[in-house]
């Protein structure tokens, strides 16, 4: 996957290129992006040689960014004149391309620091210029020094800055971000086959937890406590439906490679659960070489595929189709980024690329991967897509994040749920890790650790609820506390939106948590999570020929797609709108008391007993878990 920072270091080793003078800049340099850590692992071996190229990529501030919750407000909140009346893609790139300001300042800046005319390019969405410089120019302009970077586990190099990098005051406010600079791949991986992080077995927040095969298989409301099944959620959640308007409505599945769902498993899940659908498959959309034929199976490899769709699929029935959104081919894999690129064309950088220290770069000019272009566009985004994959916000810059969760309230203008499990790790990291003082993930951290896209506040985060051992299916839920605990908590990086102040003031002020004092987690006012949540624990999941028992925030966001992607065929079928971004809807006091309140249970992680489950939102379930029947007629209710 790490092409580009691979081409990076042969470039920073061995290629040289004139340099050229510059002249001082117009205006002092001020701290545009910090890393407050090396992330764990990484380390600097030496000095980038000063005459090699860097491939220099500038992100411009987009245009109106500072109303872009106005916007999604417009056309979301069920109070607004102009709730569902969504944006096309072309007013959504209109809207926010950069200004011919933001690009006559860049240029001219790179000029003066003797990068020629000649020599830069815009990119055609209008968002990124892009050069190749020389370190030395790049060190110049941006008032940094650059090293070569290894990593302890994996061999891998990359280039990039120390912990900051500047510009220009006159410069800065036209600028997002810039790159190489500060961002490390979060999927670390050679070239010898350790694959991609986000799809490589036992990575990120989100991976599915198993404790192993299942010996007798139920399939009855009476051992829901034990094994849930689709019966066991319908009977959770009130799910009964008849899709009406199937060829109007559309869900989304997202996997990235070297995750792959095996055929046969979703027969033998059918048979035992939905004979109908034996033989259906989902419909793949292949983006950047997304395959299921990879090497090797069993379930690091099958069993997050399998479980997302067959889960969605049995939900949502035989007359619904499901895309799935295989992302990334299995050499190279896929970022998050991969996907938006092929669903929005204005999102794309430079030639379809990304950002390359965190994003994989094609065609894959080495050989056995994927021969094709990066995607830029092309594929039509499903009303709801659910992931069921994240990152550790500590991991990625803010720069990087915020560039990426502006994307998604673009989908939810153009009409588009998005759905991101929580995390599995109650407030911890990705292995239980916690942040030190200094800003490190550490095992004996005590410092609350958010993850991502959790924390965007333009996607609905979704956390994981049990049915209690020994209790009824018609019994209250509880918070998730066998094998993973719900992920949720407060952001680092994002701001509270305004649709959540008053849930989670709420909390705060009737619940305060008793670690409030302690300084584990941002009390400054950030966007809480998760949103909403649906049940994670002891799922029956076929995986190569045997049932195991699966558990995870994975489980809980298909699931609960499946359940709001029948609200829009509903509405679809009525002549209406889909239901697009949802959390100003159910944030709400026109949708209060139409999720089942979780009161019970908690996310433990970081030497705490987490945030405590209580009546109303709290950061452990969300506002709790859907009741279909009540969401159902609240939005038929609306325009």
């Amino acid at each position: 996957m790490l092409l580009a920072p691979r081409v990076l270091l042969a470039l920073v080793l061995g290629l040289a290129s004139t340099a050229a003078a510059f002249a001082p800049p117009l205006s002092p340099h001020v701290r545009h992006e910090t890393r407050r850590a090396l992330p764990r692992g990484w380390a600097p071996v030496c000095r980038a040689e000063r005459d090699s190229v860097l491939p220099l990529r500038i992100g411009l501030a987009q245009s109106n960014l500072d109303a872009l919750e106005e916007y999604l407000l417009d056309v979301s909140h069920p109070e607004s004149p102009n709730y569902g009346n969504h944006w096309t893609p072309a007013k959504v790139a209109q809207t926010f391309r950069p200004s011919a300001e933001a690009v006559d300042t860049v240029r001219a800046w790179l000029a003066d620091g003797g990068v020629s005319a000649d020599r830069v390019r815009l990119n055609p969405s209008g968002g990124w210029l892009t050069a190749n410089v020389t370190v030395e120019e790049a060190e110049g302009l941006l008032a940094t020094e650059y090293f070569v970077y290894e990593h302890a586990e994996s061999g891998h190099k990359q280039v990039g800055c120390e912990s900051a990098y500047h510009l220009p005051e006159h410069v800065a406010k036209h600028v997002e971000i810039v790159t190489p600079t500060l961002h490390f791949d979060a999927k670390v991986k050679k070239r010898s086959g350790v694959k991609s992080k986000l799809g490589t077995p036992g990575s990120g927040p989100v991976t599915p937890k198993t404790t192993g095969k299942i010996q007798t298989l139920f399939n009855e409301l009476k051992n829901c406590d034990e094994q849930i099944t689709p019966i066991c959620l319908r009977a959770l959640y009130d799910f009964v439906y008849i899709p009406l308007a199937t060829k109007k409505n559309s869900i989304g599945i997202v996997e990235y490679t070297p995750q792959a769902y095996n055929p046969s498993d979703l027969d033998l899940f059918f048979t035992n659960f939905s004979s109908s659908q034996v033989g259906q498959r989902p419909v793949m959309e292949s983006i950047d070489g997304g395959t299921i034929d990879v090497g090797g199976g069993g379930f690091d490899i099958n069993g997050e595929s399998n479980l997302d769709l067959q889960y969605a699929m049995s939900l949502v029935g035989k007359s619904q189709p499901v895309t799935l959104y295989q992302t990334g081919d299995d050499l190279e894999g896929a970022s998050f980024n991969t996907l938006l690129d092929a669903l929005d064309g204005s999102y794309c950088l430079f030639e379809g690329g990304d950002d390359p220290d965190q994003d994989p770069s094609y065609p894959d000019p080495f050989g056995g991967g994927y021969q094709g272009p990066t995607q830029c566009g092309g594929i039509t985004p499903a009303h709801v897509i659910s992931t069921s994959y994240s990152y550790d916000e500590v991991d990625l810059t803010p720069a990087y994040m915020q560039r990426q969760c502006a994307e998604y309230a673009k989908l939810g203008l153009m009409g588009v749920t998005v759905l991101y499990s929580s995390g599995d790790f109650g407030v911890a990291a990705n292995g239980g890790l916690c942040l030190d003082s200094e800003g490190f993930l550490d095992f004996d951290g005590d410092i609350f650790a958010p993850s991502f896209p959790g924390g965007c506040p333009y996607i609905t985060s979704v956390g994981a609820t049990q049915v209690n051992p020994g209790a009824k299916v018609t019994d209250p839920e509880s918070a998730c506390n066998q094998v993973i605990f719900s992920g949720g908590g407060f952001s680092n990086v994002f701001a509270m939106p305004s649709y959540q102040k008053s849930a989670v003031t709420n909390y705060l002020t009737k619940y305060p948590p008793p670690f409030a004092s302690q300084g584990v987690y941002n009390t400054s006012g950030s966007r809480a999570y998760p949103d909403i949540s649906a049940n994670g624990a002891n799922y029956a999941v076929a995986v190569q020929g045997e049932f195991f028992l699966v558990y995870g925030t994975s489980a809980s966001s298909p699931v609960s797609a499946a359940i709001l992607s029948a609200v829009n065929d509903a509405r679809l079928a009525i002549g209406k709108k889909p239901i697009g971004f949802i959390n100003p809807s159910i944030y709400s006091s026109l949708f209060k008391g139409v999720f089942n309140d979780i009161t019970n249970g908690s996310n433990p992680g970081c030497g705490t007993e987490g945030f405590p489950a209580q009546p109303g939102w709290d950061p452990v379930t969300g506002l709790g878990t859907p009741n279909f029947p009540q969401l159902l007629a609240r939005w038929l209710l609306l325009p």
